[in-house]
């Protein structure tokens, strides 16, 4: 079973940058893909960007809505999967949870919180 555990998250001004952290509980090299999802009140979850961490190389995918501004990123020498957040806005608050899909299997982190003031 993966465990993951999100950092990062806190109350930002609109404009501004937070990074988030997901690390892993294991090598995320032998994971297929991760991911980071947001859940806004109200709203159902959508994906904001997934990365492969198998590889010598990563690909990213990116939701149209922060294509630009948002950038993941991974370290696998400390199994950590991170999303650089630009230009921030108050549409980005939401809680932000790390995924990972292995062998079929999906796992969540609890997720760290994200707010934009205007």
């Amino acid at each position: 079973q993966v465990q993951l555990v999100e950092s990062g998250g806190g109350l930002v001004q609109d404009g501004e940058s937070l990074r988030l952290s997901c690390a892993a509980s294991e090598s995320i090299a032998s994971i297929t893909a991760m991911g980071w999802y947001r859940q806004a009140p109200g709203k159902q979850r959508e994906m904001v960007a997934i990365i492969t961490t198998g590889g010598a190389t990563s690909y990213a995918t990116y939701a149209g809505a922060v294509k630009g501004r948002f950038t993941a990123s991974r370290d696998n020498a400390k199994n950590t999967v991170y999303l650089q957040m630009n230009s921030l806005k108050p549409e980005d608050t939401a809680v932000y949870y790390c995924n990972a899909r292995k062998n079929d299997m999906t796992y969540w982190g609890e997720g760290t919180p994200v707010t934009v003031s205007s």
